[in-house]
């Protein structure tokens, strides 16, 4: 019989070289637990002051530059080696690396000389305080990851990490594998060969790995090795060192930016600060400004574009690429059918650009890249604790997948319960005269109106040419893929102007949430279908009124007076309707606010045809000054900024 006591969770930790974080998978999916100001990432940075250890992670971090010396980062990178390897290593910071017991690697700071391992647990435990925080229960067990690279010492050394905070390790699981794990890879019918690119703060590792389906005998998906390289010394922290260096040289100080004696450690620590501040924004938008005071009346003020950031990273980059040339010529070159990004640096257009450029493969960016890694153990922890994980996108789309369009109602493309892997496209346009952006909103739910609805994700469609609404021929395109992941994709057809975002819509969904979605919308299936179709009558209505409106401006003069008046009435009419809809939508008669709308269109043909034929007059007038014809544009309009 089995026991009715509760499963004791099994956690999933990232032990990262700059950041670590721990997460928990349960009914709902995998989900990264948050420490106690909110925070997701804990810095993997102590201090130890008078040979005691003083602060931790973002305290730790943040005033680093205050106790150079006391304080130890990246201690990942001396786990379990030797003094003469780790003595090697160019690790730029201010603590001491020294000869400890059996002549391995020793970390002095602060008067303390401590192993790697013991600043691991110290990393490991602050972990599990957060995870026994917000789970309400002891935390023993965890399963933990590790590069594919590390030997036997440095996965024992993690061990002994985990043991000195009180931590069983169920087991460690390569990073590149805990990574595919998170993105539910395995679950397609065939062996799959996958990349996993992993560019971190301080790090660099790839990985080729083949993956073989679970063949029904309970062990679940494989995952072998076939290659992979690496570089310990190359990461993030290279890129904001070399902005920082730049922005030393423009200021005339020269390019000795973190021992520069003429530097206060506030001034290099903001500096570095600002570095990264910087390369995060530039990986969002196209400049950012920069305004750091140095000190001495130093000051660098000025606005950095994407494109210099990209001139000093791309030497960075391109040796990642080289080391991925190096890692599929290993594996024997083989086809490949996934690349995953893990990594805070692969948030980088440029990154992205080059990885897609030299696999042939669009990478999975459905996860945030810092927290895929934790997410996979956590999923690796709930097999082992044997908790079920949802199915949900395994055979099917559970809950219809669409778009938000102008006035909140939803465009739905991929219907639920369509099998995978699945396509849709749907044409939009725009609602505003001369709009540059479209801003798309992805909705998952059987709701009518979005607000109902779960959202995915938001991105913009940028860079468009200025044109009348309705112009503008926007194509959407959803795919979701033998494994579960949703890309959207987003390109205007004159301009060529494209965008896209992926997304993983099973996460954070159970059984009964589907459920419960599917009940309400059968509930509200009426007072829903009404107020979408009044949501779209005033859109339609609008652009109508608008088109409408502007030719009767035009040949309003060549006109019967009556029919002028009678097209103004009807303006007026259908301009009252929308109104309406706007501040009091339980009030509007969708059937009356459609009759208006067609007699509208009736009442206003001969404007039309007044129209057309000033537009036939004015071709014949400038013979070589010919407009094609557009059309009506048709279909749903996104919701939108100008």
């Amino acid at each position: 019989m089995e026991s009715d006591e509760p499963r004791e969770p099994i956690i999933g930790i990232d032990l990262g070289t700059t950041h670590s974080l721990v997460a928990v998978c349960d009914a709902a999916g995998p989900r990264v637990i948050e420490g106690p100001l909110g925070e997701r990432l804990l810095p993997s940075v102590v201090r130890y002051s008078d040979g005691r250890l003083s602060a931790v992670g973002s305290e730790a971090r943040r005033r680093a530059a205050e106790f150079p010396s006391e304080t130890i980062l990246s201690a990942k990178r001396y786990m379990g080696r030797s003094y003469a390897e780790a003595h090697a290593l160019e690790s730029g910071f201010e603590f001491g690396v020294v000869e400890g017991p059996r002549g391995l690697a020793a970390l002095r700071g602060g008067g303390a000389t401590v192993l790697p391992q013991e600043v691991g647990a110290v990393i490991l435990a602050e972990l599990r305080g957060w995870a026994e925080r917000a789970l309400g229960k002891s935390v023993r067990q965890a399963v933990i990851t590790v590069p594919a690279y590390f030997d036997d010492g440095q996965r024992q050394a993690t061990r002994d990490a985990a043991r000195l905070a009180g931590m069983e390790v169920v087991r460690l699981v390569p990073e590149p594998t805990a990574a595919a794990l998170a993105y539910g890879l395995g679950r397609s019918v065939k062996p799959e060969t996958i990349v996993v690119y992993d560019f971190g703060g301080g790090t660099f590792d790839v990985s080729v790995l083949e993956v073989t389906p679970d063949d029904g005998s309970g062990m679940g998906a494989m995952f072998r090795v076939l290659a992979t390289s690496g570089d310990t010394q190359l990461g993030g922290d290279d890129i904001d060192r070399m902005v920082s260096e730049r922005l030393l040289r423009e200021a005339g100080l020269g390019a000795a930016s973190s021992a520069r004696p003429g530097l206060s450690p506030a001034a290099r620590q903001a500096l570095r600060d600002f570095a990264e501040s910087t390369k995060i924004a530039l990986s969002v938008q196209e400049s950012a400004a920069v305004d750091v005071n140095l000190g001495n009346g130093v000051r660098i003020a000025r606005s950095v574009d994407r494109s210099e950031l990209e001139e000093v990273a791309r030497p960075f980059v391109d040796r990642t690429i080289a080391l991925c040339q190096r890692a599929l010529q290993d594996a024997g070159n083989p086809h490949l059918d996934r690349v995953v990004l893990v990594g805070g640096s692969t948030r980088m257009p440029i990154v992205r650009r080059e990885v897609a450029r030299m696999f042939g493969v669009e990478p999975y960016t459905a996860l945030d890249p810092d927290l895929v890694v934790a997410l996979g153990a956590a999923v690796q922890g709930a097999l082992l604790g044997g908790i079920r994980r949802d199915a949900l996108l395994l055979d099917v789309i559970p809950l219809s997948l669409g778009i938000e369009t102008v006035g909140g109602a939803v465009a739905k493309l991929l219907m639920r319960n369509s099998s995978i892997p699945a396509q849709a496209r749907e044409m939009f346009s725009t609602s505003v005269d001369n709009q540059t952006a479209v801003r798309l909103h992805v909705v998952q739910g059987e709701r009518e109106m979005a607000a109902d609805c779960r959202s995915l994700a938001r991105f913009e469609l940028r860079n468009l040419p200025p044109m009348p609404a309705g112009i503008p021929q926007v194509e959407v395109e959803f795919t979701v893929d033998a494994n579960g992941v949703l890309q959207v994709r987003a390109g205007e057809r004159r301009s060529g102007q494209r965008a896209s975002v992926q997304v993983v819509p099973s996460y954070g969904l159970t059984t009964e949430d589907v459920d419960r979605m599917e009940r309400e919308s059968l509930t509200h299936a009426r007072e829903d279908m009404r107020r979408h179709r009044i949501v779209d009558l005033a859109v339609n209505a609008a652009l109508d009124v608008k088109w409408i409106g502007d030719a009767l401006d035009r040949v309003r003069e060549r006109l019967d007076p009556a029919v002028v008046d009678a097209v103004d009435q009807e303006l007026h009419r259908v301009r009252g309707f929308i109104s309406l809809v706007k501040t009091a939508p339980e009030s509007v008669d969708a059937n009356a606010f459609h009759q208006a709308k067609e007699f509208l269109d009736r009442v206003s043909v001969p404007v039309h045809e007044a129209a057309i034929a000033e537009s036939l007059r004015a071709d014949q007038r400038a013979p070589h000054a010919v407009e094609p014809v557009r059309s009506k544009s048709g279909g749903h309009t996104p919701r939108s900024d100008s």
